[in-house]
């Protein structure tokens, strides 16, 4: 594949991943009102007819046929409307070809043969239309539309008898000069010639996706050439003469103005109004002073510069080659601003000014460059709705899905990641949580049951929970699954809810004993956590026995990048996340208490914290294990707050973090606490602590 059809592929897949999380959208608010507005109806045809353009150019032949089917099927409801006793019955046809479509780009993104037997389900969409439209009305029921560009004309179209006269001859001469003449339809009285930037490829497909843009607004219109989405010569007829597009009404045309001249492939464009009679007869006449000036204005041709649009497509690749560089100039600074040694104090001063503003210009542009990364989580949360929407249908339970703090902003990246632990949270919820609706009559709740997502930024991290008020865990059935699968090591009593729940979290752990569509395999929570994990983040779950059930992940806004606390345990450096720390204190051995354990254990602010000794998890040797002589860090996760002992604080300093290397992983070194690396600015590496990882396995 050339590195232009590549281009476009990656144009049409976005493209259409883009217009079906739409079309999703539209779907389940428009069946959850139980009828097809105008607007909506409308959307969906322009999201087919654009799906349908963009295939056929791409040669998905089943792509384009289907998508084509359903947008005839849409352009007969545009114009006849659509008896309620159908709704149901077409809202499961336009999911069910919602799903193809997806499936079919999920395909071409694979790389994998497209389906090509669709004559069924052609067939069904074709018996829909001919459903519908016999019983309705005689007017225009027993012709649904072919072809419905090109043919969206009004019931009673103004065309006065004296506008049929082709007035071609008399365009300016201008106009004549650069293109051939424009030969008007005398129902559409009005045109834009558009020529794009010279260096604009296939430009027939730009004009298919102006269009769609122009149709978003004002649906009356024609264009020439009229092939666009199916001749690829039609591009050369656009270099030559440019795109001519005409509309109904000057109203329509100029409504639409905006988005031709804000479209990012125009170069220019000229606006052609039909002459009059009057300018008719004086065509060949220069001088028509006797005509009001504003009416002259309006019979010529109008020239027009073009404001470039401010919004750009970006490759995910380049964001993350420019967070790359960000980090490297991060670390460049750390060894900048450190001062050499040495030097006078007048240099000194200098020198510190110079790397004070230089610390001020790397933190706009690190700010500037993570806000470019951030993306609204709502892509996340709006899938989710059809999810709830299908297996409400299917394990017949009636369930509304709330959603709460959408805007919140997180890092691509992380996007990508938690998509799918959320959908299999939901369908938890779906599945084991919410009751059916014998079960929910016979409980105090509300008929209708109510899952809810929720995101929230507490600052440098952000919290993502899912709440069911069903059934809620139980966790006797939970110890006595773990039971039978030895996972229980000490007596039953002696367990906390946290830590019944976490059993949840284990692979292979499923409370289901019948294997269903939607769970019982094991193939659980366990996903979940290593996919949160992946992304620096951790799970936990909190419930009550019949009340409901909440999963919560506490996850970074970003991985690049983070403030933290340098502290020395011997000659290691480590560094912990400044969002993890909540004081840090000297104490001496007076202040040290035992558990029953003999674990040591510290009072701060009449509250026990247990203490963690670097030295001893990590077995680092260092002169200085007296309690006295080193320093106290109390730090907190959002489910547990500790202490840890460290030789000394070094500082706070911004570091990027890097990866630890794959071999490593085989070593478990994550989960005894050390969740990455940092380099330092005087080239030395600081370990990255994980600080509930840290607590959980020591």
């Amino acid at each position: 594949m050339d590195n232009n059809m590549e281009s476009m592929l990656e144009v049409y897949l976005f493209e259409a991943n883009d217009l079906l999380e739409h079309l999703d959208e539209i779907l389940i608010n428009c069946e959850k009102a139980n009828s097809f507005d105008t607007d909506s109806i409308n959307e969906i045809f322009r999201i087919m007819h654009t799906i349908k353009g963009s295939s056929a150019m791409m040669q998905f032949n089943g792509l384009a046929t289907i998508s084509h089917k359903v947008e005839d099927l849409f352009y007969y409801v545009r114009e006849h409307g659509i008896d309620e006793k159908y709704n149901e019955e077409l809202f499961d046809l336009m999911f069910r070809s919602s799903d193809f479509i997806k499936d079919e780009i999920a395909k071409v993104e694979n790389n994998e043969p497209l389906t090509t037997d669709i004559g069924t389900f052609e067939q069904e969409i074709n018996d829909f239309l001919k459903k519908i439209s016999t019983g309705e009305s005689n007017e225009g029921a027993a012709e649904p539309a072919k072809q419905p560009e090109g043919k969206q004309v009004e019931p009673q179209p103004q065309a006065p008898a004296q506008q049929e006269s082709a007035p071609s001859q008399e365009l300016p001469k201008q106009t004549q000069a650069a293109a051939e003449p424009i030969v008007f339809d005398s129902e559409y009285p009005f045109a834009v010639r558009v020529y794009f930037d010279e260096e604009t490829e296939m430009e027939n497909l730009r004009a298919v996706i102006l269009i769609n843009a122009i149709k978003d607004v004002y649906q009356y219109v024609k264009y020439q050439p009229d092939d666009i989405e199916t001749n690829p010569a039609s591009a050369e007829e656009i270099i030559k003469n440019g795109f001519v597009i005409f509309f109904r009404d000057e109203q329509g045309l100029k409504s639409v103005l905006k988005i031709i001249e804000n479209f990012v492939y125009t170069k220019n464009y000229t606006v052609i109004n039909k002459p009059d009679d009057t300018a008719q007869e004086k065509s060949g006449e220069k001088n028509a002073s006797e005509q009001d000036e504003p009416n002259k204005q309006q019979a010529q041709n109008t020239a027009h510069s073009v404001v470039k649009q401010n919004l750009i497509n970006v490759n995910l690749s380049k964001l993350d080659n420019l967070m790359d560089l960000m980090g490297e100039i991060v670390i460049t600074e750390s060894m900048v601003t450190t001062p050499p040694a040495g030097q006078s104090a007048a240099v000194d001063n200098n020198f510190t000014k110079a790397s004070r503003q230089l610390r001020k210009l790397t933190d706009e542009l690190q700010e500037i460059v993570m806000s470019i990364r951030m993306v609204p989580i709502s892509g996340v949360f709006h899938k989710m709705n059809r999810i709830v929407r299908d297996m409400s249908k299917k394990l017949d339970k009636d369930v509304q899905l709330v959603m709460i703090g959408e805007d919140t902003e997180v890092d691509k990246t992380i996007i990508d990641n938690i998509g799918d632990p959320i959908m299999h949270v939901v369908r938890n919820a779906m599945d084991h949580g919410i009751e059916t609706k014998e079960e929910r009559a016979q409980t105090k709740k509300p008929p209708k049951g109510t899952i809810t997502l929720s995101a929230q930024n507490t600052g440098g991290e952000i919290i993502i929970s899912v709440t069911d008020d069903g059934k809620g865990i139980d966790r006797k059935a939970v110890l006595q699954k773990a039971k039978k699968q030895g996972l229980v090591k000490r007596p039953e009593s002696e367990y906390s809810a946290r830590e019944i729940n976490n059993f949840l979290l284990m692979p292979g752990f499923s409370t289901n004993e019948v294997v269903t569509e939607y769970s019982g395999r094991g193939v659980g929570m366990d996903v979940v956590k290593k996919n949160v994990e992946k992304v620096g983040g951790d799970v936990s779950i909190e419930s009550v026995f019949g009340k409901g059930t909440k999963i919560l992940f506490k996850i970074p806004l970003t991985l690049a990048i983070v403030n933290g606390m340098k502290i020395s345990v011997g000659e290691t450096v480590f560094t912990i996340p400044i969002n993890n720390i909540r004081q840090s204190f000297k104490v001496d051995q007076s202040a040290i208490h035992y558990d029953t354990d003999m674990n040591e254990i510290i009072m701060v602010r009449n509250q026990y914290y247990p203490v963690v000794r670097l030295h001893k998890v990590f077995g680092i040797e260092t002169d200085i294990t007296d309690i006295s002589s080193g320093i106290v860090i109390l730090v907190e996760t959002h489910e547990k707050a500790f202490c840890i002992f460290a030789d000394a604080l070094l500082g706070e300093q911004q570091v990027v973090v890097k990866s630890l290397p794959l071999y490593l992983n085989k070593y478990n070194v994550k989960e005894t606490g050390i969740t990455g690396c940092a380099i330092l600015g005087d080239g030395s590496i600081s370990l990255i602590l994980d600080v509930l990882n840290l607590y959980n396995n020591n």
